[in-house]
């Protein structure tokens, strides 16, 4: 259950405070859109008092907005994470010390800004933003991810384009701005949701997390990755039943690292290890703190930008490559129109007729622009092939010897569901 704290610092601001701000804001820039941008007074109470930022991720990326966004004037901040800190968080989260270990990110992150910076008000929400309903995200300007979850950013991009209701005007419109960073490679992009392109709209150009079919890893498994998460997906639903794994519990990783073992000497297959084992499981993304210093300065710089229109705001996407340099790189991603969350609510899929149901769930699962994890499909007739819980795997597997045809009909919708997917997405299907 998320839970809520919120203070602020008493300390008012002392003379002179904002004034590296203020000479953004008390007069116009060679670019600025002289009829957007109302220099003075006014502006400077807008950001200040009135503006209302949501902070999604208090991690290496949330940890530079945050301290970014207090010191640029922001005074009215919400951050939720739903992470406590370890100790591996020390060399690069910089709002956290060693007595902070075990202790929510959030709540954390938001007692120190505030303890910082005069006046500025950090409500943090230790949780999920599925936690929270469509009212909540209605209450801010704004929204800023700084996540390393694909899953938590469609869910978000989701959230937000359907919030947008065209009777009751723009006030409905939040924009949200996406920070990512793996490494020493980084974006950040500046969404308007049903207006520009969509988080949606650019899956595809996005390194997809590892994932395998199902029925590869219960039939045929050929990896040391297919024995891990056949002890993860199958062997342990059906040892534990409802008890979830613990990604930081070292038993946990070691009952996965003993039954991916046993199922690998029985295939002859070599190289699970336990570190394997565990970045399989948790999906372990590196991190480097100057990157996330970059790709912060960029998300806070288009905040700013887009609250104030003291400057024209990023339209609508820039890459950061530094591994053998520093490369940037700006353009503009298209606006799809199959895009299942802007665009169509309906998906047409064309297949041979040759195709059996196993052969339609792998292409499924090598769509770029649809990074599923997990898929189940269904009918209006019922079950086509169930992923999950283990019980309707093993009841759905011989469908995926069938052909599609003989139990589909042309222009028949499939129902694809996936813990992926924050939405339910039809494919019509067309034969070829």
């Amino acid at each position: 259950m998320a839970t809520a704290v919120a203070s602020s610092s008493t300390t008012q601001d002392w003379p002179g405070r904002w004034d590296h701000v203020d000479k953004i804001l008390e007069r116009a820039g060679p670019s600025t859109d002289a009829d957007g941008f109302l220099p003075g007074d006014a502006v400077k109470t807008f950001l200040r008092e009135t503006v209302k930022i949501l902070v999604i991720g208090a991690g290496g990326l949330g940890c530079e907005i945050l301290s970014n966004l207090a010191m640029m004037g922001f005074k009215d901040i919400t951050v939720i994470d739903m992470d406590t800190i370890d100790v591996s968080n020390l060399n690069r989260q910089f709002l956290f010390r060693e007595s902070d270990v075990g202790k929510p990110k959030a709540t954390v992150a938001a007692e120190f800004i505030m303890a910082r910076v005069p006046g500025c008000k950090v409500t943090p929400y230790y949780g999920k933003i599925q936690d929270h309903p469509e009212s909540f995200y209605l209450g801010f300007n704004l929204v800023i991810t700084g996540l390393d979850s694909v899953e938590a950013r469609r869910w978000m991009n989701a959230t937000l384009v359907g919030m947008v209701d065209e009777d009751e005007g723009m006030e409905t419109m939040k924009p949200m701005i996406d920070g990512g960073t793996e490494g020493f490679k980084g974006q950040a992009t500046v969404i308007l949701p049903t207006i520009s392109h969509c988080y949606e709209c650019t899956l595809h150009m996005h390194t997809p997390p590892t994932a395998f079919p199902i029925c590869t890893i219960a039939n045929t498994p050929r990896l040391p990755e297919h024995c891990i998460e056949w002890a993860s997906v199958l062997e342990w639903p059906k040892v534990f039943k409802d008890k979830k794994i613990d990604t930081d519990d070292p038993d946990h990783i070691e009952w996965l690292y003993s039954q991916a073992s046993a199922r690998a000497k029985n295939y002859s297959i070599e190289g699970v290890t336990w570190s394997l084992t565990q970045g399989v499981v948790k999906n372990i993304i590196p991190a480097i703190a100057s990157t996330n210093a970059i790709i912060a300065a960029a998300c806070c710089n288009e905040a700013f930008k887009l609250v104030t229109n003291s400057a024209p705001y990023l339209d609508s996407y820039v890459m950061y490559v530094g591994n053998d340099s520093v490369y940037t790189y700006t353009f503009k991603p298209e606006k799809r129109p199959d895009c299942p969350v802007c665009g169509g609510e309906v998906i047409d899929v064309s297949v041979p007729k040759d195709w059996k149901v196993e052969k339609l769930y792998e292409w499924l699962m090598e769509k770029q622009d649809l990074q599923l994890k997990k898929p189940s499909l269904s009918t209006a007739a019922g079950p086509l092939y169930f992923s999950s819980p283990p019980s309707l795997e093993e009841a759905t597997r011989k469908n995926l010897d069938k052909l599609v045809t003989e139990l589909l009909a042309e222009g028949e919708e499939i129902t694809v569901t996936d813990s992926r997917l924050p939405f339910q997405m039809s494919l019509k299907i067309k034969f070829e």
